[in-house]
């Protein structure tokens, strides 16, 4: 739900801020008050395109910002994208600045505009004027037709991912014969070069550490010998003046029994210093100053350096490297058995993909049907008299045309009977959500042929047409889903060229589908106003010159007041008061 929009130096608003709640929140006004730029803004917090034309005129940037509650799909795009949460909320900013540039910002943290379209699907669908053609594409069209049907991607999806799998697989082995050759004798030699070396994983540290004993060896053995003159050969060593300590405190402990335990201290550190100065000899006695092994070890090391930069980083990736190659040698030689097992391999996964898809078809035409009827019953009732489709068609099918009838064709082409690194025809569009094009269908006037909905004119049109669908959607979703998905649905002047009934059905439908997603809808028409959960009134005035405007949450006496307005214009009589007041209590 989106729970608070602000913006700031956006088009002609200074300052504004929007508190909405749950269920039907309607945005009225006079014209030119700035509804619809609030419904841009909100379009650009999902994704939209941006330009330095909405910063306010004198402001160096616009800022607009908004508060969703998050939901569960919401947190996991924020954790792929490396984005912290916030509690339960979402909060989204976006800053233009009069160059042009801009930043996002979500949860605080900066981010992208690729981050608001992938969050866009799960907080808010906006149908601005502008924009409502755009974000109905066909792929939003089939994510609306599986909500409806309560379709399942996971399956087709998996199948899809086992089905490229395989056939990259297979395209590897199929590269032209001249490339294939050239990395035969590529491989060939490097496998002879890194099995010749005979590398030892962590044999480069223990050379490093043996080279720097050999280059250092005349230190170390006086250094060890030193240490051991010290400690025990000496005259005056640490062993000597341990053993006459030690002959003192034995006489103590003859006479006074609180030294013996002194006496076995001085044992115990005769021995430890023994076993040092043992270790430090047999060190000193190993040391073997050979000019000839210290130039064998830097030969072996620049060895070793060298297949590195070329392999990779370290032996052990070296090595890893060698046995690849090895494999993809020994995969060539037996080239015949492993296209034949590839191809199998191919023709399984595909099959596999050709089952699921042809599935979800049989699943959505059928759906499609259903929608398309019931659609096209919502519609008619907000003053429009359309026929209404949804067609279903694998893409790139001779029938496409032939809407939600169809006649089963699938558009494949068997990869396992060709080439797969030749792409054939059909599988090019296989994808993970099926081969299906999906695409709504609307004849406006009598006699008209049936077009896509993107050649729809009218905004208002188009905006009574996705409402319908939503309704349709939604109703349906209700009866097959105790939880639906949450999310907010935003209209603009949904109501242009209707009025009477028409605007109560309108407003009916909104209030309809307000009971299981929260609604946003500018409207101008009093008989919609009246339906709402929370009316909020959008009003402009002049201050020092400029113009400001501010968005207030309406009371009922207020309320009243304001639908009132709409009714009689701007002389607010006692009778649009009365009848205001009576609008407002049938809408309950």
């Amino acid at each position: 739900m989106l729970v608070e929009l602000r913006a700031e130096n956006y088009a002609v608003i200074d300052h504004a801020i929007a508190q909405l709640g749950p269920g039907l929140n309607l945005l009225t006004g006079e014209t030119g008050a700035g509804k619809s730029i609030l419904v841009d803004a909100l379009a650009l917090l999902m994704g939209g395109k941006s330009s330095a034309e909405v910063v306010r005129h004198g402001a160096d940037k616009a800022v607009v910002a908004c508060v969703f509650e998050s939901t569960p799909a919401a947190e996991t795009i924020l954790e792929e994208n490396g984005i912290d949460s916030e509690g339960n909320d979402i909060i989204l900013r976006r800053e233009i600045l009069s160059s042009g540039k801009g930043r996002v910002f979500v949860n605080n943290q900066p981010a992208t505009v690729a981050v608001l379209k992938l969050l866009a699907p799960e907080l808010a669908l906006v149908h601005a004027q502008t924009e409502t053609q755009t974000s109905f594409d066909q792929a939003q069209q089939r994510i609306l037709l599986d909500r409806f049907a309560g379709i399942s991607l996971d399956a087709v999806s998996a199948a899809y991912i086992n089905w490229r799998a395989a056939q990259n697989r297979l395209n590897d082995l199929l590269q032209g014969e001249q490339d294939r050759l050239r990395m035969v004798d590529l491989w060939s030699y490097q496998r002879k070069e890194i099995e010749a070396a005979h590398l030892e994983p962590g044999e480069d540290e223990s050379l490093e550490t043996e080279k720097r004993v050999l280059a250092n060896a005349e230190k170390l053995y006086a250094a060890a010998m030193g240490a051991f003159d010290q400690l025990y050969e000496g005259g005056a060593s640490a062993e000597a003046a341990l053993r006459a300590a030690l002959r003192n405190v034995e006489e103590l402990a003859r006479f006074d029994p609180r030294f013996t335990e002194a006496q076995q201290q001085l044992i115990s550190a005769r021995a430890t210093l023994g076993d040092v100065a043992a270790t430090l000899r047999d060190y000193a006695e190993g040391i073997d100053a050979s000019p000839e092994r210290l130039a064998e070890i830097e030969d072996r090391l620049a060895l070793i350096d060298r297949l590195k930069r070329k392999y990779g980083p370290t032996v052990e990736e070296v090595v890893a490297f060698g046995k690849d190659v090895a494999q993809k040698l020994a995969e060539v030689e037996d080239r015949d058995e492993v296209l034949k097992a590839l191809r199998a391999a191919l023709e399984t996964a595909a099959s596999e993909y050709k089952k699921a898809a042809s599935a979800l078809t049989t699943h959505r035409k059928s759906a499609a049907v259903k929608l398309a009827k019931l659609a096209e019953s919502q519609i008619n009732t907000l003053a429009m008299k359309v026929k209404f489709e949804v067609n279903v068609h694998p893409a790139g099918s001779p029938q496409a045309e032939l809407g939600v009838k169809g006649t089963g064709f699938s558009p494949y082409i068997d990869a396992t009977k060709s080439d797969p690194a030749l792409a054939p025809e059909g599988t090019a569009h296989w994808t993970t959500t099926g081969w299906d094009t999906v695409e709504c269908r609307i004849s406006t006037n009598p006699g008209e042929p049936l077009k896509p909905l993107a050649e729809i004119a009218s905004g208002g049109e188009m905006s009574r047409v996705m409402l319908a669908l939503k309704v349709a959607v939604e109703e349906n979703s209700a009866k097959t889903s105790k939880n639906p998905t949450p999310r907010t649905l935003v209209f603009d002047e949904i109501d242009i060229g209707i009025g009477g009934r028409a605007a109560e059905a309108v407003g009916q439908k909104l209030k309809s589908l307000s009971r299981g997603q929260q609604v946003l809808c500018v409207t101008h028409l009093p008989q919609i106003a009246a339906f709402a959960d929370q009316h909020l009134a959008v009003e402009k005035r002049e201050q020092d010159g400029r113009t400001k405007t501010q968005i207030r949450v309406l009371d009922d006496r207020a309320r009243t007041h304001e639908v009132a307005r709409m009714v009689s214009g701007a002389k607010v009589t006692e009778t649009s008061l009365q009848h205001a007041a009576q609008m407002i209590a049938s809408s309950r």
